[in-house]
């Protein structure tokens, strides 16, 4: 371990999201205008992610107004008031630069179907019903559910917190 890590370890963040490239993020950056400041948000495709520990950078692009507009951030900056996953892509490289050139729908992403560790819960949630068989289901409570499991079968059909709880809620009410 570097000398310097040790010192650089207080200015890490823990609250960044993992992304990657091909990921569409929006960054909420602090902006100071005079006496005043104010939250934009930067909203578009992650090209690359370099670097690592206190230095480690990631760029991201959009088209605005027909032009392209890319932006460098520093992960671990002050700056940075929060990073929000709009979407998760599905690309091949770490480093997206070929989208510079490309313009329309061949600049397109695709979106990933299945969420990161999606095949896991995937396999999670067969062991819960595999588990339950031989369970009677008109016999069963709602304590009975594996909280855990529907909350990967939430991850799954893109279902919100409140879906999942209303639908739990009018199942214990029946």
């Amino acid at each position: 371990m570097h000398p310097t890590e040790i010192i650089d370890r207080d200015s890490l963040r823990d609250d960044i999201p993992d992304f990657r490239p091909g990921d569409t993020v929006k960054v909420h950056v602090r902006v100071v205008e005079g006496n005043r400041e104010r939250v934009q948000v930067f909203q578009g495709a992650v090209m690359r992610r370099q670097g690592g520990g206190v230095q480690e950078t990631f760029t991201v692009r959009k088209v605005s107004f027909g032009v392209g507009v890319e932006r460098t951030f520093p992960v671990h900056s002050p700056t940075i008031a929060k990073i929000e996953v709009a979407t998760l892509g599905d690309v091949r490289r770490a480093k997206l630069y070929y989208l510079r050139e490309r313009h329309g729908k061949a600049a397109k992403i695709k979106e990933r179907r299945v969420a990161r560790g999606g095949k896991v819960a995937v396999e999670d949630v067969v062991d819960e019903v595999e588990e339950l068989e031989d369970v009677d289901v008109e016999e069963m409570d709602v304590e009975d559910v594996d909280v855990e499991a529907v909350d990967e079968v939430e991850v799954l059909d893109g279902a919100e917190d409140d879906e999942v709880g209303e639908a739990v809620e009018e199942a214990a009410h029946e």
